[in-house]
């Protein structure tokens, strides 16, 4: 970080979040005991006095000194079907035109990229809106299963506590791995979690019922432990494979043994949190047959072995 400390400005509008700005300001505002040198001088920029959740909040300096900083994190926007304020994106494109080090957490990546921040760039936000991101900035290459993602210059996080992730991140980048351990340690947070947010997604069937395959999909949930091919989904359906796979296209957005696939993950997992069952007792269970196979899907979709998922999610 050299001698002198890196400032941080963190943006504040009226419509933020207050958890993603109160753990900005508690990661980068206070210097561990252990760190030797400068720590982070941080200041909150902002239009006046702004209601950030349930919190009035009283900014240091106005938005336009969000220029001046080595770091510029924008909190999470509360409702991302509005455009983001016209002067945030303003600053925010000024910011990283000056060459500050831009960082998103949560829905705040929808300011970035209405700034034209993430043109051409890898980017994510929380698994629920990662849809809306894509929809509406098609520039930006969205990233729905990762806690994180480090362009150099330009970062943005998944939701909620994967902001913590991306901080600490950050700390690790320009202090090392023993202060960013540190931090961690003094916050009661690990310091790095395996795996994406994909693990932390559930959409087990369409919630509306007057779907076409409205009794198909309950029918195929339970006999998951089953072998099941998308000939016997097609019989019971009474339609030909090629409908079936329109239908699901239409109803799920993949295919009858994609969306196979991902509920007998789902099952897996359930079983993992709630039960002692062994791994093979599991993978019959959920129809992946063997403990391997189990463990190659498994990793592949969600990030993670099971091993790691028990660990972590066990009640």
């Amino acid at each position: 970080m050299g001698s002198a400390a890196r400032s941080v400005a963190i943006a504040a509008t009226d419509g933020m979040l207050h958890f993603e700005l109160a753990l900005a300001q508690e990661v980068f505002g206070s210097c561990p005991d252990a760190v030797p040198g400068p720590w982070y001088d941080v200041r909150v920029c902002g239009p006046q006095a702004v209601r950030v959740g349930r919190f009035l909040l009283e900014p240091d300096c106005g938005l336009d000194r969000l220029a001046d900083a080595d770091t510029v994190i924008v909190p999470a926007l509360a409702d991302v079907e509005q455009d983001p304020p016209a002067e945030l994106v303003e600053a925010v494109r000024a910011a990283h035109a000056a060459g500050a080090r831009m960082v998103s957490l949560c829905t705040g990546v929808f300011a970035l990229a209405a700034a034209g921040v993430l043109d051409g760039l890898r980017a994510t936000t929380h698994w629920a809106h990662t849809g809306e991101l894509a929809r509406r900035y098609p520039r930006v290459e969205v990233d729905p299963d990762v806690l994180y993602v480090d362009n150099g210059q330009v970062l943005t996080s998944a939701g909620k506590s994967a902001a913590m992730d991306l901080c600490l991140h950050l700390v690790r980048r320009d202090h090392g791995s023993a202060i960013a351990n540190v931090t961690a340690r003094r916050l009661v947070v690990p310091p790095h979690r395996a795996g994406g947010q994909a693990q932390f997604v559930t959409t087990p069937v369409p919630a509306q019922d007057d779907h076409p395959l409205a009794e198909l999909l309950p029918w195929a949930m339970r006999r998951l432990d089953r072998p099941l091919t998308v000939e016997d989904l097609a019989r019971r359906a009474n339609l030909s494979s090629r409908h079936l796979a329109r239908q699901f296209r239409s109803v799920t957005g993949t295919t009858p043994l994609r969306w196979l696939l991902t509920q007998r993950i789902r099952r897996a997992q359930e079983l993992l949190e709630t039960t002692d069952d062994s791994i093979d007792t599991i993978a019959a269970a959920s129809g992946l047959g063997t403990s391997t196979t189990l463990r190659r899907h498994f990793h592949r979709t969600l990030g993670v072995p099971p091993d790691t998922y028990r660990r972590t999610f066990r009640a």
